[in-house]
């Protein structure tokens, strides 16, 4: 073992404590205290703390991007290893496969990539770390119609629990390959790299809104539920509920965001809907031009630092009365920073899905972001978001494992066959859960992971 590990330890506790949580985003900041924190910075480093931690018989925990909204990288008496400084990037033009670590951001990869003629769908917030949104599925950029981001993965390199580097695809442990795609933060691994399938970029990405007082709410989504399925093949539709800058009231937002290489295509793409939408906007435009740093721009707006989060989500069943189930979260927002959206996943929810661990889906997901500033409001946001889940979750099929806090409610995150499996897989490549899984309340859940049941079913009748 290296004795240049970077290491910093729980009693060093001013540069601690900035390791502990200086990356975490979500401001709501955990109290747990790790033992240790190692700011990774090659694939050495990792295997000398998997090491380290087999030693001394305790956890690991993993940093990609810090954007857990609750903080699932921090965990009690474990190392954390942070890859926030653990960069690489590289493309193979011949295959269009790109090469790269789990800290790197959205952002990062699509700048790099757009010098070559490439894109790849990941994540809509600009800071979002490849690890964890790869892992949970990655619904990624036009993920309706494109697919999940995990079907575009590869291949990938790890770090096993006795500390062993392995190579995973479909053919050489394919069980782990298997896992990356779906299993998240539950994942008996560390990722150190990612061989992802790039497409080739787009010259003319445009998009439309249409804004309307939530009192025209039901009209609004009516509409949008309506045209969604169907739409072009190369744009994505979303809802959004929010308090727009300097206004007051809460609007309703139906923005569509389309890939073309020409003006022609993208007018042609965008026609429905303009042709489509309902009368009485209070806000509107058609075909304008943007791209993908002016959305990642857009996202940061909306996801501010230096905030306090709560979130959660589900998928809701094809055949709920969606716009009415939908309507108090979308008119009742508890804070003028936080949203609520729909974002529109049919055909590809229509579709066979490979066989992979990500096995969740339904025509319709639903996200609450709720978004303050101050410690003194945590009780009023986070009750909100309770009470609306409570009602909207007995209409679902499950949940995204991105959005969701295991501490607080937990539900299917895995069709029922997938969910087995993934817990034989975290029993056999991981036996004493020396990599940290499943933070749920009291940190229990261990080398069994999540039980994947809804737990509202015997509290409600069905």
């Amino acid at each position: 073992m290296s004795s240049s590990l970077p290491i910093i330890w729980r009693s060093n506790s001013e540069e601690y404590e900035k390791a502990r949580i200086g990356r975490v985003f979500n401001h709501r900041r955990p109290k747990r205290l790790p033992l240790a924190v190692v700011e990774a910075t090659c694939t050495s480093h990792i295997i000398d703390t998997v090491l380290l931690a087999n030693q001394r018989k305790c956890c690991v925990s993993v940093r990609s991007g810090g954007h857990s909204w609750a903080a699932w990288s921090v965990r009690d008496d474990a190392i954390l290893v942070d890859l926030g400084s653990f960069h690489e990037i590289s493309l193979d033009e011949e295959t269009g496969i790109v090469k790269a670590s789990p800290s790197t951001t959205g952002r990062m990869l699509n700048s790099f990539l757009a010098g070559k003629g490439r894109m790849f769908a990941g994540g809509h917030c600009p800071d979002v770390g490849l690890g964890g949104f790869l892992l949970q599925g990655g619904m990624g950029w036009n993920c309706k119609n494109w697919g999940w981001a995990c079907q575009s993965i590869a291949a990938i390199d790890t770090i096993t629990a006795d500390g062993s580097f392995i190579h995973c695809d479909a053919d050489q442990n394919s069980e782990l390959f298997w896992a990356a795609r779906g299993a998240g933060p539950g994942f008996p691994g560390i990722i150190t790299r990612f061989y992802l399938q790039t497409r080739p970029s787009y010259s003319h990405m445009r998009s439309s809104a249409y804004s309307y007082s939530k009192g025209d709410y039901c009209r609004a989504m009516d509409w949008v539920l309506s045209i969604s399925a169907d739409f072009d093949s190369d744009t994505e539709i979303v809802a959004v509920s929010s308090y727009p800058l300097g206004n007051d009231d809460i609007e309703i937002t139906v923005l569509l965001v389309t890939f073309k290489n020409s003006e022609e295509a993208a007018l042609k793409a965008l026609q429905g809907a303009e042709d489509s939408h309902p009368t009485g906007t209070v806000g509107h435009w058609f075909c304008k031009s943007t791209s993908l740093e002016q959305e990642y721009n857009d996202q940061a707006r909306a996801n501010p630092e230096g905030h306090r989060y709560t979130a959660d989500n589900a998928y809701i069943r094809n055949d709920a009365n969606v716009a009415e189930l939908l309507e108090e979260a979308f008119t009742t927002l508890p804070s003028r920073k936080s949203f609520a959206l729909w974002y529109s996943m049919a055909p590809v929810s229509r579709r066979p899905l490979k066989d992979m661990a990500l096995s969740m889906q339904s025509d319709h997901y639903f996200a609450l972001y709720t978004v303050w500033e101050h410690k003194e409001d945590d009780e009023q946001c986070q009750s909100w978001v309770k009470g609306i889940m409570r009602d909207v979750e007995v209409h679902s099929e499950g949940a995204y494992l991105g959005d969701s806090d295991f501490q607080v409610r937990r539900t299917r995150f895995w069709g029922e066959k997938e969910g087995v499996k993934l817990r034989e897989i975290r029993r056999k490549w991981d036996p004493l859960g020396r990599i940290c899984g499943y933070l749920d309340a009291g940190d229990i859940s261990g080398v069994d992971g999540l039980e994947n049941v809804h737990e509202w079913a015997t509290k409600v009748k069905i």
